[in-house]
């Protein structure tokens, strides 16, 4: 679908003029962009570009986060729910479901669909499936979310029910996502079809079921490539390219530089977890009060104002908004204080360490690779040398002691930021915390599981093992032709909504 024109735009004035930014951006993508043009026809496939490695179709690894393989998971296979543009539930697999009044059973009816021609899709697979993919041992990134389930049941060929030992509200969200697709012999549901594999791009053919929602408007190919950012960014400046999914924080500057017209840069509002985890609980970072001077000297304000993103918002607590949370998330003690105080504040306490330790504390930051990734760290280092400590920049994936987190909330429970946080994930979460968490788990009702919620939240906000920035940056560069495009707040968009009929 995407085509060629050759009127390169200029670069916005104000990030010519932004000299803490122009410094950052490679060469290679300015030698690239000398020859980069705008536009396209609406001929052929829609070409879509994800941001990332190479997909890998029904990975059951880490590698199922990814943004590629997500998407070509999303759009081969379904799982009984599915989201649709606006990140909201639709039907997948199932037609249509009931949940029973206290919240214990969701009873689901398949529609009539195949596998492939001739082998129909049946509950008593579908529960196999499910089975496996709701175990704490399946190995995806939502692994451990799934405590409360009981059984999973085929009652009939078409009629399959989840038994719930505990009520889960957002229960249908965490089936909705990419890790939950059901595949058999590495075939899927649709809505989309692998027509063929052209080098590293996959063309995806619609299939053509009137019955399903989720394949209604699923009317047109798709050739989904995956590929570094700044080709990405490239390829849709060239016209090369009708949508770019996966963009973050730390490749945004190069999505700016391209200057795309009218409101062709589109920011998902999404919630979740940006900030520094600490993953060494040696030498400075050791107490909590330690930890939490390093909370103090950071000026969200102005990582925020460095990357001028519309809605864009300092974030100093773990959970964000009050969600099933008893009482309003627990703020920092410091946060009445201004910032000059706290600053001093911080100070005084790298200097009491300093008294039983000769050098400057010296801190590895682990950031991923990008011109974002320099922009914040540069405001990072500022902040932390104005109390005292030496701030030193490492690879992603090497040893270091914080390390960025950068996730988007699959749903809309304080239990995914908290048990992100676990001592499972060897953070210094503190033992009353995690006992809590524990707790809520097997809480026999909403209101007391949400009492024991907040008493995570508040003793994991003492124990600083996280320190938060803003929420995670997700964007895409739309063509304006896609009309059923929309930002949501699951980050999630499916490759069969994105025209209007």
């Amino acid at each position: 679908m995407a085509g060629s024109a050759c009127q390169p735009r200029p670069v916005p004035k104000t990030w010519t003029q932004a000299v803490t930014i122009r410094p950052f951006l490679p060469s290679a993508l300015a030698v690239l962009l000398l020859t980069a043009c705008g536009g396209g026809d609406s001929g052929g496939p829609v070409e879509v570009v994800a941001i990332g490695p190479q997909p890998k179709l029904a990975a059951s690894d880490g590698d199922a986060a990814s943004t590629p393989s997500a998407i070509l998971d999303l759009s081969v296979a379904q799982g009984l729910v599915a989201f649709d543009a606006s990140g909201q539930v639709e039907p997948g697999l199932a037609e249509r479901w009931i949940v029973s009044d206290d919240g214990l059973s969701y009873i689901f009816r398949l529609r009539d669909t195949e596998w492939r021609p001739g082998r129909p899709i049946k509950a008593a697979e579908l529960a196999r499936l499910l089975r496996r993919k709701l175990s704490p041992n399946a190995g995806h990134r939502l692994a451990r979310s799934f405590h409360a389930v009981d059984a999973v049941i085929a009652v009939t060929d078409d009629i399959l029910e989840i038994r719930l030992k505990q009520p889960r509200p957002q229960f249908l969200a965490l089936l909705a996502q990419p890790e939950l697709t059901l595949h058999s012999a590495m075939r899927g549901g649709g809505p989309f079809r692998m027509a063929e594999q052209q080098g590293t791009a996959f063309l995806l053919a619609p299939i053509t079921d009137p019955e399903s929602p989720a394949t209604a408007q699923a009317r047109y190919p798709v050739r989904l490539r995956a590929g570094r950012a700044a080709v990405a960014v490239v390829r849709y400046d060239r016209g090369q390219a009708d949508l770019v999914l996966g963009g973050g924080y730390a490749d945004l500057p190069y999505a700016r530089v391209i200057n795309p017209p009218g409101a062709q840069l589109r920011f998902d509002p999404v919630p979740g977890l940006f900030g520094l985890g600490v993953v060494n609980q040696e030498g400075f970072l050791a107490t909590a009060e330690n930890r939490e001077a390093v909370s103090m000297a950071i000026d969200r304000q102005a990582i925020v104002r460095a990357f001028d993103i519309p809605g864009w918002n300092p974030v100093n607590a773990i959970v964000p908004a009050r969600l099933d949370l008893a009482a309003e998330p627990a703020q920092p003690e410091w946060l009445p204080v201004d910032r000059e105080q706290r600053v001093a504040i911080a100070r005084a306490r790298v200097a009491a360490w300093r008294g039983n330790n000769a050098a400057f504390p010296r801190l590895r930051i682990a950031l991923p690779a990008g011109a974002g990734s320099r922009i914040l760290f540069a405001r990072l280092a500022i902040d932390l040398g104005q109390i005292g400590i030496i701030a030193e920049r490492v690879a992603f994936d090497a040893a270091a002691d914080l390390r960025l987190i950068d996730e988007v909330a699959p749903h809309d429970s304080a239990t995914w930021y908290l048990t992100r946080l676990s001592c499972a994930r060897r953070l210094p979460c503190g033992e009353t915390g995690d006992a809590a968490l524990t707790a809520s788990r097997d809480a026999p009702s909403l209101a007391e599981r949400s009492v024991k919620l907040s008493q995570a939240d508040s003793a994991y906000a003492v124990n600083v093992p996280f320190i938060p920035i803003a929420s995670p940056v997700r964007w895409s560069l739309v063509r304006s032709r896609l009309q059923g495009f929309k930002p949501n707040a699951r980050a999630v968009h499916p490759l069969n909504h994105l025209l209007k009929d």
